[in-house]
């Protein structure tokens, strides 16, 4: 499919989630500003579209939950701890954002009312009908959640079309990582049971369930591959599509 960009999105409302690594850009750890400058052009297209764009952001550039545990910290201080990692993310982003001049709110599911505003889901909609970018940090703002759960379940309560997980260097879903098979087959497109019998790393389990249980569709694709956020959004088809048994993407004829 040839991107053109004056065609019109294919989506009104989406939600992005974008994994902590996927920040960092080629650092070991932490917040790339390149990224942060390169997302924020693109999602500043997608709004002069007319998208409604909501953001989940993870942690993992800054702080692993659950590998602090594994090393012996107490999990719900691990957790809690990963949370305010994701808030740092969320405001660089929302930085970065507003550089671009698009009016940005980050809402958190833990209270820190100096630099965020709670999690309100009449308030958050209401953002996105004004064309302001939300982003949600925090998670759920319960422990054992994976921002991988919080992007679902904001998705849903939000009434997304479409989720959209932006992975770091990884262009879809593979039936092994293919970082380290080079055999590794990518699929086009999979519905959710495939995915939970497969056990594919596309989300964790909690999440996937929760996509099937409310048929919201997955798009996963390489947030690092150019313009990748804007050709999504276009429709094309990039990445592997997780959805319902005979579900396809929006503007399918089949």
């Amino acid at each position: 499919m040839k991107l053109e960009r004056e065609e019109k999105p294919l989506y009104k409302r989406v939600l992005l989630k974008l994994s902590g690594e996927a920040l960092k850009g080629r650092m070991e750890f932490g917040i790339d500003p390149e990224v942060l400058s390169r997302l924020a052009k693109q999602i500043k297209w997608a709004v002069e579209k007319g998208v409604q764009i909501a953001i989940v952001v993870g942690g993992g550039n800054i702080w692993r939950g659950r590998k602090a545990a594994a090393e012996g910290m107490e999990r719900t201080a691990a957790d809690y701890a990963g949370m305010l990692a994701t808030i740092i993310n969320a405001l660089c982003l929302q930085d970065a954002l507003e550089k671009e001049g698009i009016v940005t709110r980050t809402q958190s599911a833990i209270t820190v009312q100096a630099v965020a505003e709670p999690y309100i889901r009449r308030r958050a909609i209401r953002h996105l009908e004004k064309g302001r970018v939300v982003i949600f940090a925090a998670g759920t703002g319960n422990p054992y959640m994976s921002t991988d759960t919080a992007a679902v379940l904001r998705a849903v309560e939000i009434g997304a079309e479409v989720l959209l997980m932006g992975k770091n260097k990884i262009d879809g879903v593979y039936d092994s990582d293919p970082r380290v098979n080079k055999n590794a087959r990518k699929f086009e497109r999979i519905n959710y049971l495939e995915a939970l019998n497969l056990g594919l790393e596309v989300m964790d389990k909690t999440a996937l369930s929760l996509c099937m249980e409310t048929k919201l569709p997955i798009i996963v694709f390489d947030i690092e591959a150019p313009r990748s956020i804007e050709r999504v959004i276009m429709g094309e088809k990039i990445g592997t599509l997780v959805a319902a048994e005979g579900v396809g993407y929006v503007g399918d004829n089949k």
